[in-house]
């Protein structure tokens, strides 16, 4: 099986991406980088390393310090399929990653995107 191209795609080249969703809604750079900080257990030092260093989604989720256990708490459609759905581990972190900047665009609280 090959694996979709998603994964040799730099989270760099996606960032801006991102951010540029969360503010044409309001939010803010610091939003999105505490919502990846919060699912991958990096800090911003090493997001920031991340980001220069144009890691891939596969290496990304791969290094990540420490997954956060309330992950499993995302639930919801993101690209027509239920992320707590898709079997495949990589491409569920993606979705997750996904589905928390599509909330934060949407305006839900922080607690709430969090799982606090």
């Amino acid at each position: 099986m090959t694996k979709h191209r998603i994964y040799s795609i730099s989270v760099a080249s996606v960032y801006p991406h991102y951010v540029a969703k969360a503010e044409k809604k309001g939010r803010t750079k610091t939003e999105v980088d505490e919502i990846i900080c919060w699912l991958t257990g990096h800090n911003q030092q090493s997001l920031d390393g991340q980001l220069a260093a144009k890691t891939n989604f596969e290496d990304f989720f791969a290094q990540a310090p420490q997954m956060n256990p309330s992950r499993s708490l995302i639930t919801g459609v993101i690209c027509g399929v239920r992320v707590e759905d898709i079997q495949e581990t990589t491409m569920r972190e993606i979705r997750y990653l996904d589905k928390l900047i599509d909330e934060l665009a949407k305006g839900k609280a922080m607690e709430k995107i969090l799982r606090k």
